[in-house]
């Protein structure tokens, strides 16, 4: 699929930038900032709860962002709702980290889970019945 801003660059760079030029050295050394930018930009930053709920809204069938904040909206997280331009960012970031994956249908861009996705979903869910059943034994031998 063709870059639709490839066009745009070139005629940039023939025209307005045409005797403009960055060294290599600073180059490199914006697109380092760039590298570190994306990797401190973690899944961390959101809830878990809300991530298993993104990836559960597309496990089945592929949605567009819409649906799936409609859907978080119905699950009570209303983690996106004065900003939903975080979801896209979530999205895109889930996308890059190959647990989503996506297609554009119709001017709409559908997410739905990957191998890996489903693979993290699984886990997650393993994980959290671990911690509930750790806690259920804990609370238990605390009744003793």
């Amino acid at each position: 699929m063709k870059n639709p801003f490839d066009d745009l660059k070139c005629a940039m760079k023939e025209t307005i930038f045409k005797d403009f030029s960055f060294s290599d050295e600073r180059k490199d050394a914006v697109k380092e900032t760039i590298r570190e930018k994306h990797s401190s930009q973690q899944l961390h930053s959101w809830k878990e709860k809300t991530i298993i709920a993104v990836l559960e809204s597309v496990q089945h069938e592929s949605k567009h962002g819409y649906d799936i904040s409609t859907h978080l909206f119905q699950k009570n997280d209303f983690s996106f709702q004065s900003n939903e331009g975080q979801l896209y960012t979530l999205l895109h970031l889930l996308e890059n980290k190959g647990i989503v994956t996506s297609k554009w249908i119709n001017e709409k861009k559908y997410y739905l889970l990957t191998m890996k996705g489903i693979k993290h979903l699984a886990n997650s869910k393993q994980e959290s019945t671990k911690k509930q059943v750790s806690l259920k034994h804990l609370l238990e031998e605390a009744s003793l």
